[in-house]
């Protein structure tokens, strides 16, 4: 009696449409969830801000504008956009705290897309630009700031902030895979955010700075945000800085995401 023995053929498994999505979705939700679980990394989009925004106005607004009032109506809308920015820095010092505490080594052992961690990692992050926004918006009300060109004007000029910050976030991831520690991540990222924050109209008119620093304004990506904001906020002319702002947020993301995620392959 002979038996016959014949090989399976291996079953080939048909990738599930939209398995990247999913995967990163499900990682954002674990970041979000890891955020909402130690709310004192959200110190420095919450408290810090407000104690930035308390300093300003009240020592400056007599001296800028006149009055606090005043001065407050001018500063908001533009520090909003250095707020998101500082929080958007978090996510690479997140990201490579995360790889030298071999979070990411056990990724790699999941049935998931390679790149999935990292996109999940910066969506979940999302919920800092949230939390930024409403504690700055809600503060500023209670000093006294107005949005007088309405409310969805407001909102637009929240949402176009995020998005903004969401495309420069990218900068930082690739920071983050690139820096050997986390605090090389806050070194880096801070001579970025430093010159493209404070270098622009948010403390005093444009009108009353040196030339060589006017020239600078007109360049600098963030200074668009700030007017798109300002003339959102307050009224005015927003088609062109709101234009300005999307095409420098899709420069940023078309150039610095591929970036972010190739450094992230060799490195995880």
């Amino acid at each position: 009696m002979t038996v016959t023995a014949e090989r399976a053929a291996p079953r080939r498994v048909r990738p599930r449409r939209f398995g990247l999505l999913r995967h990163s979705l499900a990682l954002g939700r674990r970041s979000l969830l890891k955020t909402l679980r130690t709310p004192e990394q959200l110190i420095d989009v919450t408290v810090q801000p407000l104690m930035f925004l308390v300093i300003f106005v009240f020592l400056l607004g007599g001296a800028v504008s006149g009055s606090t009032g005043a001065y407050l109506q001018f500063i908001l809308p533009a520090m909003l956009a250095q707020v998101m920015l500082v929080a958007s820095m978090s996510t690479g010092v997140n990201l490579n705290t995360d790889i030298d505490k071999g979070v990411f080594d056990r990724f790699r052992s999941l049935p998931i897309g390679r790149s999935a961690p990292l996109i999940g990692s910066v969506l979940g992050d999302f919920i800092r630009y949230l939390v930024a926004t409403a504690s700055m918006m809600g503060f500023g009300y209670l000093l006294g700031f107005r949005a007088t060109n309405g409310f969805f004007a407001a909102l637009a000029a929240c949402v176009l902030t995020m998005v903004f910050s969401f495309c420069v976030s990218w900068v930082f991831v690739l920071f983050g895979m690139l820096a050997r520690s986390p605090g090389s991540v806050q070194g880096l990222a801070f001579l970025v955010i430093f010159p493209l924050t404070f270098g622009t109209s948010m403390t005093a008119p444009k009108g009353t700075m040196p030339g060589w620093l006017q020239t600078w304004l007109n360049i600098n990506p963030v200074e668009r945000v700030m007017d798109a904001n300002r003339a959102l906020m307050l009224g005015g002319d927003a088609t062109g800085p709101v234009l300005a702002s999307l095409a420098w947020g899709a420069g940023f993301l078309l150039v610095f995401a591929p970036l972010a995620v190739r450094a992230y392959r060799r490195r995880a």
